[in-house]
């Protein structure tokens, strides 16, 4: 069964949580890296590793970080797409793209940019 209207409302408030949520995760990583940048260029040895193993460990932290902002940055890109669909073509919204069924409005809710039905 398509989504009803008051499904589409709610999905579109999810969406622009979850967009919210991932401009910050960004925002808040850039803003990490350009500390770490100033901190660098100010010539502080604060940073400096007192061990071999403390240089890994800040390289596999910095690793991390640089995965986690693919990944919101993917998400974001998802977001932002889910929403031109659902702005775009309201009525089909949530039909997977795979099979042509309705996803499930509880997959939506959870994963509301989702472009398949999960099967």
């Amino acid at each position: 069964m398509p989504l009803t209207s008051e499904q589409r409302s709610h999905l579109e408030k999810r969406l622009k949580e979850e967009r919210a949520l991932a401009l910050e995760l960004i925002h808040r990583n850039t803003d990490e890296l350009a500390g770490n940048a100033d901190q660098d260029q100010s010539g502080s040895t604060s940073r400096v590793p007192f061990h071999p193993a403390d240089l890994g460990t800040d390289t596999i932290d910095e690793e991390i970080q640089a995965a986690n902002a693919t990944r919101v940055s993917g998400e974001l890109a998802e977001i932002d797409a889910a929403l031109e669909r659902l702005y775009s073509a309201p009525e089909t919204f949530g039909r997977c793209e795979e099979t042509g069924r309705d996803i499930p409005f509880e997959r939506l809710d959870i994963i509301p940019w989702a472009r398949t039905c999960g099967t």
